[in-house]
Formats: C-alpha cells, structure tokens, sequence
C-alpha cells in the first residue's frame, strides 16, 4: 500500500475553525512534498489542549482512498 509520512503541527485555535464549521479539510504536506487534502475529523482523536503535534504515516489505496492513519513513535 502506498503510504506518506506527514509532520503535523496544528494549534488547537487552528484547529477551531472544524468545529466551528468553517472548515472540514486540513491541508498538509508530506516529507516528499506533496500536498494532502485530508478530512479533518480523522485526525480528531489526536487533538490536545495544545493541538496536533506529532508524525503520522497515512495509508491509502492506488485509488486515493484513505486506508489508515496512525502516529508514529
């Protein structure tokens, strides 16, 4: 399966515009560069007082469908 390893650092204020419902995507950019469009409720259980910090690899089909998404050690 292909897969991007992905750095996130996202303060909870940036994340407030979710639950406000002004956004429901966050975009981000991989280690190799390219850009991810990812729906922002998957990354929801990662949230903290102080946002989202922390490396993720996501897991997608040869479609694009996202497959899994799972923070790193």
């Amino acid at each position: 399966m292909p897969s991007l390893v992905l750095d996130v650092s996202l303060t909870s204020e940036e994340f407030l515009a979710v639950y406000q419902g002004r956004a429901n995507r966050v975009l981000l950019r991989s280690r190799d560069g390219r850009r991810v469009s990812l729906p922002a409720h998957h990354l929801r259980p990662y949230l903290g007082h102080g946002g989202i910090r922390g490396t993720f690899e996501l897991e997608f089909s040869s479609e694009g469908a996202l497959l899994s998404l799972r923070r790193l050690a």
